[in-house]
């Protein structure tokens, strides 16, 4: 395996593939923290929140898929994080087919964190064999909703708080259509219905017949297979 690491100065999704590369950094160096970049020194600029590498490697999906994957730096979780943050943070690379580096001292973890880099529901979604890198579908009120086509005509959508307060959400399945271009996928409601799996409570829920309603505590997610 080859491992690509330039953070992405020099685009290397655009030649990584054809060199040999089966990873490649596409952000600055991260940290541990939520959100913000920092200098790691005075004039020596900068390092990463979670979301800053995020939102750095969104606009790439369309270079990731198998053997090839946009690489936006190691987890990490147990870090300092909190535990929805460290939730968060796990959710959002296995929906964007990230490389699941871990990044803590694994012989001082404590039980949640190693409950979240063991939660195989979550992970089984990052390692779909399909390797389409999840499509950020809405992003309002610092609200996104992000879908994930998997194989056998399954979904992933990951719905992510980015804020410092609770968000209600009311999602009406019917209503909404989702068309991936890459994989050239469509998740339409009204003619198939799917069952809905939270991933983090790891039981079924509801399914699309009914409007999505819940609520999402601040820095967290609520992430869910649609399956028939």
């Amino acid at each position: 395996m080859l491992s690509i690491c330039e953070w992405g100065g020099r685009q290397p999704w655009l030649w990584g593939e054809e060199v040999g590369g089966n990873l490649w950094r596409t952000t600055g160096d991260i940290q541990d923290r939520w959100a913000g970049k920092k200098e790691w020194s005075p004039g020596n600029c900068c390092s990463n929140g979670m979301l800053d590498s995020v939102d750095e490697n969104e606009p790439l999906y369309s270079h990731a898929g198998p053997g090839h994957w946009n690489d936006p730096d190691m987890l990490e979780v147990g870090n300092g994080l909190t535990i929805a943050e460290n939730r968060t943070h796990f959710s959002i690379w296995c929906m964007l087919a990230s490389p699941l580096i871990a990044g803590n001292d694994m012989r001082k973890m404590n039980e949640s964190t190693k409950n979240i880099l063991t939660n195989k529901e979550v992970i089984a979604v990052n390692q779909d064999a399909l390797g389409i890198e999840a499509l950020k579908y809405s992003d309002k009120d610092s609200l996104q909703i992000w879908f994930k086509p998997l194989s056998n005509d399954e979904w992933a959508v990951c719905f992510l708080n980015r804020s410092g307060k609770a968000k209600q959400i009311d999602f009406s399945w019917q209503n909404e259509m989702v068309n991936d271009q890459l994989s050239k996928r469509e998740l339409n409601a009204t003619t198939t219905t799917y069952k809905l799996r939270d991933l983090w409570l790891k039981k079924d829920v509801s399914d699309t017949k009914k409007s999505l309603k819940a609520t999402i505590a601040p820095h967290d997610v609520l992430v869910l297979k649609l399956n028939k």
